[in-house]
């Protein structure tokens, strides 16, 4: 793979046909030659954010391998362009592609702080804890300018509703006065995501994120205070980060996590072709050991969707992963746990304070 080719800062190195279109996209060779001649980007490469206007903003999580009842994604895209996301998949109910349009093409959704409101005022609405990125990362770059994560926190705090965040973005320590508040009455725990500790590794898996040294730091400052914080490792990649899962948790604890958690990577639908084509680039020493260590874990399969074995995996390599865990938390976790959200206080709320005076 000649470097000049190479799609330097981000992750996908293409864009996969969309299976929901009949018609695919193609970039032909005379075309790239025109305007190789002309001086001209045959492809635009830059970040778009692209407004959209959903009707609802609260999704309720019926996946029994994924550990919380709702979700709500500010963004769809996320800029972060971690190669085997796999949220990337979403990105075809748009019409886009899952690899590069997934990196470059933000939609973003402005109203989701008064979609929010409206659900939590909503009569039928129980409190229950819903989570900020559970698809698309909250804190991706776009928060900067947008502030909508911002904007949902102030809701979650007026109504006295419990919230969960997962973001690998140190972003979110703009927003600690807020996280501050919200811990006061118990209805925040936080989720940082670390796949590795070497930078090289962070750089090629995840190449618009925030430094590992950066995401330990912001586990310690939450951690100093006293607000919940779990570590996410993951995904686990065989052959690629799964040596390092002891030492992800060490680190993890050392800097105050409460917990942590872990899942072995999965290449369902198009991330697959679009990993495959990235580790062939990236890595092509061990493209095919790594993806042949990936399949053992799926039933010799890069795309598994049994749940219940999806997460974890299965086989000699997923059972190896299992017990360095174990012995990870009982190294380093002992008598430590992820405090439970509080979701009494929500109703008495619901019409802001009024509810206090009448």
């Amino acid at each position: 793979m000649k470097k000049e080719n190479f799609i330097r800062g981000r992750g996908a190195q293409q864009n996969t046909p969309n299976k929901f279109l009949k018609h695919i996209h193609e970039i032909q060779q005379d075309f790239l030659e025109f305007c190789r001649k002309e001086g001209e980007e045959a492809v635009q490469r830059k970040t778009q954010y692209l407004p959209v206007f959903p009707k609802t903003i609260v999704n309720k999580v019926t996946s029994p391998d994924v550990g919380m009842e709702y979700s709500m994604n500010p963004y769809q895209g996320c800029e972060h362009g971690c190669i085997y996301c796999y949220a990337r998949n979403t990105h075809e109910y748009w019409g886009l592609s899952a690899g590069l349009d997934f990196e470059q093409k933000i939609l973003v959704k402005k109203d989701a702080a008064r979609l929010l409101e409206a659900k939590l005022k909503s009569d039928k609405w129980k409190a229950a804890t819903i989570v900020l990125s559970g698809n698309t990362d909250c804190y991706q770059p776009a928060e900067q300018e947008f502030k909508i994560t911002r904007a949902c926190l102030e809701v979650f705090l007026r109504y006295r509703h419990p919230v969960g965040i997962i973001t690998k973005n140190s972003l979110i320590l703009r927003d600690m006065d807020l996280l501050k508040e919200l811990n006061y009455y118990g209805l925040i725990g936080v989720n940082i995501s670390i796949t590795s500790l070497s930078e090289n590794t962070r750089r090629i898996l995840e190449p618009r994120t925030t430094t590992i040294k950066k995401r330990l730091e912001t586990i310690a400052i939450l951690a100093e205070n006293k607000i919940p914080v779990n570590a996410m490792l993951a995904p686990i990649i065989p052959g690629i980060n799964s040596h390092e899962i002891i030492n992800l948790a060490k680190a993890a604890a050392d800097h105050g996590a409460s917990s942590f958690a872990y899942t072995i990577v999965r290449l369902n639908g198009a991330i697959g072709l679009i990993f495959t084509d990235w580790i062939r680039k990236v890595m092509p020493d061990r493209a095919e050991k790594v993806l042949g260590l990936i399949a053992s874990c799926h039933g010799g399969t890069l795309n598994d969707s049994r749940f219940g074995l999806r997460s974890k995996g299965e086989g000699h390599i997923a059972y190896q992963i299992q017990e360095m865990a174990k012995l990870a938390k009982l190294r380093y976790y002992k008598g430590r746990s992820f405090s439970k959200l509080n979701r009494e206080l929500h109703e008495q709320y619901k019409q802001g304070q009024w509810k206090l005076f009448t």
